[in-house]
């Protein structure tokens, strides 16, 4: 491993400790509203598995910006969570859903760091449509015609 790679490491273990013993303003553990230690273990097991989560965020964009030698704002975990957020569905008429807009170069370069790009973005878009209409089309069979329920 070398000297960068081991700064990268221990930042990120770092970063997860420091945000794992703050976690009272991370993920809302200031007051724990939890009636058993069940509900308890599970609320903390959560917090931890994102914890994780964030931490692999975390390092595949501090990789991305290392590829690109430059620093970018937009490369933080906040930031590019609040960019890829940005990437939504509407329904259009006839009840299709597509995507609001095009995916964006910011957003190209965040979701690359994951290893995805705008055209999986799309092809996942187009298979939750075909979903989403064909759960409507089974709710709509069940639903009686007339608008009245049968009695049976």
């Amino acid at each position: 491993m070398t000297a960068s790679q081991a700064l990268i490491q221990y930042k990120g273990r770092d970063i997860s400790e420091k945000l794992f013993r703050a976690d009272k303003t991370f993920i809302g553990s200031k007051s724990e509203r939890v009636q058993s230690s069940q509900s308890m273990s599970s609320r903390i097991f959560i917090e931890f598995v994102a914890l994780i989560v964030r931490n692999r965020i975390y390092n595949l964009l501090k990789e991305q910006m290392l590829r690109m030698e430059a620093r970018q704002k937009y490369l933080t975990v906040p930031a590019a969570i609040r960019e890829l957020e940005k990437i939504e569905m509407v329904r259009r008429n006839g009840g299709t859903y597509k995507l609001d807009h095009a995916v964006t170069k910011t957003q190209k370069i965040i979701l690359s760091s994951f290893g995805l790009d705008a055209d999986s973005v799309s092809s996942s878009a187009e298979e939750i449509s075909k979903l989403l209409a064909t759960s409507q089309s089974l709710m709509n069979q069940e639903v009686p015609d007339d608008g009245e329920e049968e009695i049976n």
